[in-house]
């Protein structure tokens, strides 16, 4: 049964309130580095049931009449060009969604800026492109020896030497594709050049993730380090905040690292610092709206799993290093995770044994696991989903919903006319063959209406599933965990 460990209308109350006082403190403008995903944040809302995807975009509703936004983009990603991970497009594609999607929120976004430019042929193109669009764009430079540099970087030929971005409201939110697009410095160049001009402005850090009043080894901030593994971002006590105030509280290796140097920076650039530690810079405020605290612990537990099963995944694709396991399993027993956590692993593995090929099993709504196997017209990705649909329209699994006249012929035009050599369906294939059932069987019909329920359930397979399944699962909202093999010993797999 799904549990609610969160309060997300309690969350958007004290987040935009916290942003407000934030907004006054420094005189009516602030810019507000904005880390992580604005509107799709599905990590928070695995880790804190009840936090909704699009909580941060809705919190910024509250505040629309007074936010602008501006996405920073590295240049140097352009010219590479970087693609994010889980959309599988290119940084500056990403660029355009962002801007739409900001757009059909009725958000103001008021430009875009390359950072670390230094004449780069691809971001000049991207450049042309976005003004041809009607999108005002600006450069920031790259600067030698940032950010330690402090008599360069605080200069007109450092930090003044960057475009002034144009801004008209109270709050300016920077954001961007990915990490490493340069959203402190943008704020920063910002902060110099609005100072340059007499204007008073603040800075301030909106990040989810860790939560700094939570503890260190909380499940929910292992969760993060787990999501983070890659990155080798370290979960660690404010020592700053410690000093200043007597009190506990965790932040993040990579802002403990770089607060002396920003420490210094508001120094220059505004003659005093108005932070004492990298937790004053932040303003997140999740962790007063946690109302059950062993749900999300579970949740989170539950989340480290997944991200261990996927680490262990990539490395067989070749997509990390053995150091990026070895941290997932020092969150694993940090967090005292083992694979028993989730039943859809043992009734998974176990139907494989049973049957002697790959096997799937998912964890349905109320707890029950049902399961799916290899057979000669079906994946075991398309036997599961049917199986668990057919599991909560209460029907039962051996009840033949799609005839083999309907799987067979698309079977034929994969392996005879489209080069596949797989004639099993994949999910996405099963499901429009179901669609098309549906028209003269109304059992098939009401299955079709079971599947926004199977979202959040948890799926694992005994190998690694096809490109294909896996996206059609994640597009249902379903977690889908591997163990680390597939199904065929060859070099080339997709």
């Amino acid at each position: 049964m799904y549990q609610v460990g969160f309060d997300n209308d309690q969350y958007l109350r004290t987040q935009s309130e916290q942003i407000r006082q934030r907004i006054q403190q420094f005189g009516g403008k602030l810019y507000l580095e904005f880390g992580g995903k604005l509107f799709d944040d599905y990590h928070a809302s695995r880790v804190l049931p009840g936090f909704e995807p699009d909580s941060k975009m809705r919190m910024l509703l509250q505040m629309k009449d007074q936010a602008e936004i501006i996405i920073a983009i590295n240049a140097g990603d352009i010219e590479k060009p970087k693609t994010r991970g889980d959309l599988g497009i290119r940084y500056e594609q990403d660029v355009l969604r962002l801007i739409d999607v900001f757009r059909s929120y009725g958000l103001y976004v008021g430009s875009v800026v390359l950072t670390q430019f230094k004449g780069q042929p691809a971001a000049m193109a991207f450049e042309q492109h976005l003004a041809s669009l009607g999108v005002r764009t600006y450069r920031h430079y790259l600067i030698d020896g940032y950010p330690t540099n402090l008599d360069l970087i605080v200069s007109d030929e450092g930090l003044g030497k960057n475009d002034y971005i144009e801004t008209t409201r109270s709050l300016v939110v920077v954001t961007a594709p990915g990490p490493g697009s340069g959203k402190m410095a943008t704020c920063l160049s910002q902060l110099y050049n609005e100072n340059r001009r007499g204007n008073q402005a603040g800075y301030a850090k909106f990040e989810t993730f860790p939560i700094w009043n939570l503890p260190l080894k909380h499940p929910v901030n292992l969760a993060y380090e787990a999501a983070t593994a890659d990155l080798n971002d370290v979960n660690m006590i404010d020592p700053f905040h410690l000093e200043a105030y007597g009190k506990t509280t965790v932040n993040y290796n990579r802002d403990v690292e770089i607060f002396p140097v920003l420490n210094a920076m508001f120094q220059r650039i505004q003659g005093a610092s108005p932070y004492k530690s990298p937790t004053d810079m932040g303003v997140n405020m999740a962790g007063f709206a946690i109302v059950d605290d062993q749900v999300c612990q579970a949740a989170s537990r539950m989340e480290i799993l997944r991200r261990y099963y996927a680490g262990m995944a990539d490395r067989t694709r070749g997509r990390c290093d053995d150091e990026v396991v070895r941290k997932l399993e020092i969150v694993m027993q940090q967090a005292g995770v083992t694979p028993e956590i989730c039943p859809a692993v043992s009734a998974c593995l176990q139907k494989a044994e049973e049957t002697g090929a790959p096997a799937g099993a998912m964890v349905l709504p109320d707890g029950s696991v049902v399961t799916g196997k290899t057979s000669s017209l079906l994946g075991a990705s398309a036997a599961l989903l049917l199986n668990a649909l057919k599991a909560m329209a209460g029907i039962d699994h051996k009840l033949k919903l799609i005839p083999a006249s309907v799987i067979e012929p698309i079977s034929r035009l994969k392996t005879g006319n489209l080069g596949h050599r797989n004639p099993r369906l994949h999910s996405d294939e099963v499901l429009i063959a179901l669609a098309i059932s549906g028209l003269t069987n109304p059992l098939a019909a009401m299955v079709q209406e079971q599947l926004s329920s199977l979202r959040g359930c948890d799926a694992h397979f005994s190998v690694i599933i096809s490109e294909e399944d896996e996206k059609l699962y994640k597009r249902l909202g379903i977690n889908v965990t591997c163990q680390p093999r597939y199904e065929v010993k060859k070099l080339y797999h997709k």
